[in-house]
């Protein structure tokens, strides 16, 4: 590839000099996002309730040598307190936030008859409420970072399960994943007069801590992956190209979006109607 092409690219899906806060981002998408996002020049914050996993996986990050960087500390969003420590960490490290990424979320499982009302408040606490309050406290620092050309970014973690009428057990965590879809568009109307974009991504399966139960086994990818009208799961690409799409120059008139990285599963049904008359 020529210099043009490469100063062009650079210039359209960089990130350089950018400071981000991924939440969850020690393991599965939030790691394949931050990872990303120092691979093309940003300044990461990983932050999530097991410091001692985001400061090894920031490490990890920085081993690969990438222009950007990363950093790892604990940070919880599941309770108002939480909230509050994390925004005073952040707020000690950096004076301005370029790109926030709500990747922090916890599911519960259970059959229908057993599902307990104890798993609605945890998981919308989380996925939820914290999310929101996080997003509210953080205004501030993105506004310092926020131009009529290059917006700050908001990119919050929905689910294919959150687009479809489908749980498999995990009704709270649907049901949360709707809910941040539908917030994304009330904050990407809230927010962009204050040259704030936000987006959710909404993915189909991706190994991480939280489908370890499905995903763990090659046999169990394979079998998921023919699930998938594209044939397999996810991979830290689809994620990365995603990411550097909405933080980057190339993403700066995007806000409001669901963007499904699910290969195809948000279009797949099985109705038929006429189609066997």
């Amino acid at each position: 590839m020529s210099e043009l092409s490469d100063g062009y690219l650079g210039s359209l899906f960089g990130v350089s000099g950018k400071t981000a806060l991924v939440t969850g981002g020690a393991t599965g998408i939030g790691r394949m996002i931050a990872t990303a996002l120092v691979q093309a020049g940003a300044r990461v914050l990983i932050a999530s309730r097991k410091g001692e996993d985001c400061v090894r996986v920031a490490e990890e990050i920085n081993a690969l040598s990438a222009p950007g960087k990363a950093e790892g500390f604990a940070g919880d969003v599941g309770t108002a307190d939480g909230v509050v420590a994390l925004v005073q960490e952040v707020q000690a490290r950096i004076d301005k936030l370029h790109i926030l990424v709500n990747n922090a979320g916890v599911s519960w499982g259970a059959p229908y008859e057993e599902f307990p009302h104890a798993a609605w408040s945890k998981v919308m606490s989380v996925n939820v409420a914290g999310l929101f309050t996080l997003t509210r406290d953080l205004t501030p620092l993105l506004l310092k970072a926020a131009s009529d050309a290059d917006p700050a970014r908001i990119i919050n973690l929905g689910s294919v399960m959150g687009t479809q009428p489908a749980a498999d057990g995990a009704y709270s965590y649907s049901a949360s994943k709707a809910a941040v879809h539908h917030l994304t568009r009330i904050l990407a109307e809230e927010l962009a007069s204050r040259r704030i974009t936000v987006n959710a991504f909404a993915p189909g399966p991706f190994q991480s801590r939280m489908t370890a139960f499905a995903t763990a086994k090659d046999e169990q990818v394979e079998r998921v992956g023919a699930g998938v009208p594209l044939g397999r799961i996810g991979a830290p690409d689809d994620v990365a190209g995603a990411t550097l799409y909405l933080c980057s120059r190339a993403g700066s008139y995007i806000t409001g979006a669901i963007l499904p990285i699910d290969g195809g599963l948000s279009v797949q049904h099985d109705i038929r109607l006429f189609k066997d008359a």
